[in-house]
């Protein structure tokens, strides 16, 4: 059961709000509909305060109502939201057409994602060979910060204090292995400081090589190229990591420029 929230309300937030944001962020891939109990559950809110959020949500269009089944799922005009801000990303504008062509150009993976709290969503997800892909990887998209190197390249750009407050709950939500996890998430802070990348395998057969792309006036960023059905090694982590660097270069300049 999660843990009760506390909601700001006050001069700088509107509690009411942030409960109804919450209340959309508990639906997630793999969940078609949720009660209102199930709901009090992942937000810790009271059943009677998601109760009147619901309604609220479903009468300004955010959620549907499953009648006979007492639930809710997400309604349609949730995706246009997130293609309005697709369409209107000046990074995406940017660096979009030229991550399609690098995938071409490299027979690669590309990706770029950013954090949304302690994982990170993917922006756009250009897949170099789809019938091989062992995942189907789509804009909005989350993957687990700690594991991935998106994941840890974002943890390699950001302030140093923000870091550490992450890397305090990746240590609160792991079990037995958080000491190594975290050694291993500081490897790979080191690497992308030292090398400008970070190389991770998080799942068998995929290797992934990610950098962060920080510029001021900007979120960070964290850029990705990855193969799927390879073994790993240091010689192979290296070559995707020299175009990814290239790349990522390539990339900033876009970005600063416009």
């Amino acid at each position: 059961m999660a843990q009760a929230r506390r909601y700001a309300g006050g001069v700088d937030g509107n509690r009411s709000l942030e409960r109804g944001i919450e209340i959309l962020r508990s639906f997630r891939p793999g969940v078609d509909t949720l009660g209102n109990g199930e709901i009090s559950e992942r937000t810790g809110l009271p059943r009677s305060t998601v109760s009147r959020l619901t309604r609220t949500l479903v009468n300004s269009g955010m959620l549907d109502e499953v009648r006979n089944q007492r639930t809710y799922r997400l309604a349609a005009s949730v995706i246009s939201i997130g293609h309005a801000m697709r369409t209107g990303s000046p990074v995406l504008n940017a660096i979009g057409p030229m991550m399609r062509a690098e995938s071409a150009k490299r027979r690669l993976n590309v990706g770029l994602a950013t954090a949304d709290r302690t994982m990170m969503v993917y922006l756009e997800s250009i897949r170099y060979s789809p019938r091989a892909a062992l995942r189907n990887v789509v804009a909005g998209q989350q993957v687990p910060m700690e594991l991935t190197s998106l994941g840890r390249a974002y943890l390699a750009g950001i302030a140093a204090a923000e870091r550490e407050r992450l890397l305090k709950l990746f240590k609160r939500r792991s079990t037995a292995a958080a000491k190594a996890l975290l050694a291993d998430v500081r490897t790979s802070i080191r690497s992308v400081e030292r090398n400008g990348y970070c190389a991770v395998s998080w799942q068998p057969g995929v290797l992934a090589v990610a950098t962060p792309i920080v510029l001021a006036g900007l979120p960070v960023y964290a850029l990705n190229m990855s193969l799927q059905n390879v073994d790993r090694s240091e010689a192979l982590a290296s070559e995707i990591g020299a175009y990814l660097n290239a790349f990522a270069a390539k990339c900033k300049e876009a970005l600063a420029g416009g």
